[in-house]
């Protein structure tokens, strides 16, 4: 079945903005978003927030090691998305996100991006950034070089085809790096992007066991992972409902690395 047109699916962005956070919060007794779910908030971080910054080392800025953090003043934090676009969770995702005002990274898979680019174009279009994420989500460790080549050059390729913006960062399927990936990412201008709060969404823990990670483990300079692809995102979805607001609320602030 052919896509919906992009003016369609917009349409349904801003639609699911406004209904999102009600529709989900009968799910669970423990994803019952906050009342202010909705709200833009800007309160200041405290300065015991502000204390528990994991700022990035030079090497992960520099490219030579992937970045787990991102620089942390004002309490910032990023938030990662993988393994899309997916036609039912990517459009509910970004409902969620515009109606928060939050911006994200995707990283998406290119055989995913090529199947459906209006997707990929709606994240862009959004404000989000798009990240590399292979072409088939093939673990890359004790691959050729070719091979790695063709997953890495593939997967840019089908972004560019979509969007027109070629991505400027790389994640490794299941975190897995290698001396030739990291050398690869150079080779295409990649900066290696990794991660430091996982809540494992993509095992389908529960959503509290979701929630619970991202408040226990998140500070300041955190990287979170989360994903829309590859399955049922119903958890991940009700997780992030409850727990972006929550963020928000204590203070910190969303950017991308």
């Amino acid at each position: 079945m052919d896509e919906p047109g992009t003016a369609g699916r917009r349409a349904l962005l801003t639609l699911g903005a406004a209904v999102l956070l009600g529709g989900c919060s009968a799910a669970t007794a423990d994803a019952k978003p906050s009342s202010a779910a909705t709200k833009r908030r800007h309160p200041t971080p405290s300065a015991a927030l502000q204390a528990r910054c994991v700022p990035p080392a030079k090497s992960e800025l520099h490219g030579s090691r992937p970045q787990n953090h991102v620089p942390c003043g004002a309490a910032d934090i990023a938030l990662t998305i993988d393994d899309g676009p997916d036609p039912t969770w990517t459009p509910k995702i970004l409902a969620l996100l515009a109606s928060l005002h939050i911006k994200a990274t995707f990283c998406v898979i290119g055989r995913e991006a090529k199947a459906h680019p209006g997707l990929v174009a709606d994240v862009v279009h959004a404000g989000h950034a798009v990240a590399n994420h292979t072409y088939t989500h093939r673990f890359l460790v004790g691959v050729g070089a070719g091979q790695v080549h063709s997953e890495i050059a593939r997967a840019s390729d089908a972004v560019v085809a979509a969007t027109g913006v070629r991505p400027t960062h790389f994640r490794a399927p299941g975190g897995e790096w290698s001396r030739t990936v990291l050398a690869e990412c150079r080779a295409q201008g990649l900066a290696p992007l990794d991660w430091s709060v996982d809540p494992r969404d993509w095992s389908r823990p529960g959503t509290s066991s979701i929630i619970s990670t991202i408040m226990r483990t998140t500070r300041p300079g955190s990287i979170i992972l989360e994903h829309d692809g590859g399955g049922n995102r119903s958890q991940t979805l009700q997780a992030l409902t409850v727990a972006l607001p929550r963020l928000l609320d204590q203070g910190y602030r969303f950017v991308q690395p």
